[in-house]
């Protein structure tokens, strides 16, 4: 009977290193390495003649490996995602508008320059830090279009976050950055409480 019971202790402590070691590879190891290393700063939404235009400061920095891909000539895609909500006590948040607008950081080898490209609008500059540094200021977005359905003066939750979109990489290097820190760069949600003032009349009408 001794024997039996310390096989079963045994067995249990086994079993229970093994589900410890479980919690460890899979809960705490990809929390470690998703952390967020870009920080959401000074968000502000305020109208102007095509909507609610969004200004933030995003501070992130990036690693010698992604300025080594960069330099490389591999592009890099950041994703600004904004979300405008209202909170329903009796279900799920309503969501009233939802935006991306994604940056493209390149390197040109013959011109010796960065460009930052954000849909059809291309600036090339002489280093990468300055690049980057006005990839880190976002202004005049217009994340809420005029037409939305939203009134005035009632409070809405806002999220902003900016992140690199490591499915537009290469093949390769999509395989590389899977639980790779240096790879991924990303912001937790910034949520604010915003009470929206009247937009301006539309330039037709004025």
């Amino acid at each position: 009977m001794a024997f039996s019971t310390a096989s079963s202790t045994s067995w249990l402590e086994r079993l229970r290193r093994r589900l410890l070691a479980c919690v460890l590879a899979f809960g705490l190891v990809p929390a470690l390495t998703l952390a967020a290393e870009i920080d959401v700063a000074n968000p502000q939404l305020t109208p102007g003649e095509d909507g609610y235009v969004l200004s933030a400061d995003f501070r992130l920095e990036l690693s010698t490996r992604l300025e080594e891909a960069v330099t490389k000539g591999v592009v890099l895609y950041f994703v600004a995602e904004f979300e405008l909500t209202r909170e329903r006590w009796f279900w799920l948040d309503e969501k009233l508008a939802s935006r991306s607008l994604t940056y493209r950081l390149s390197y040109h080898a013959l011109t010796r320059q960065y460009r930052l490209s954000t849909g059809g609008l291309h600036q090339s500059f002489a280093t990468l830090a300055e690049a980057v540094q006005v990839l880190a200021r976002l202004r005049n977005w217009v994340a809420v279009e005029r037409g939305d359905k939203l009134k005035t003066g009632e409070p809405y939750d806002a999220a902003l976050r900016l992140r690199l979109d490591i499915n537009q990489l290469p093949r390769p290097f999509q395989i590389t950055a899977l639980g790779n820190k240096d790879w991924n760069l990303a912001s937790d949600w910034k949520t604010w409480q915003v009470s929206l003032p009247p937009l301006p009349p539309p330039a037709e009408a004025k």
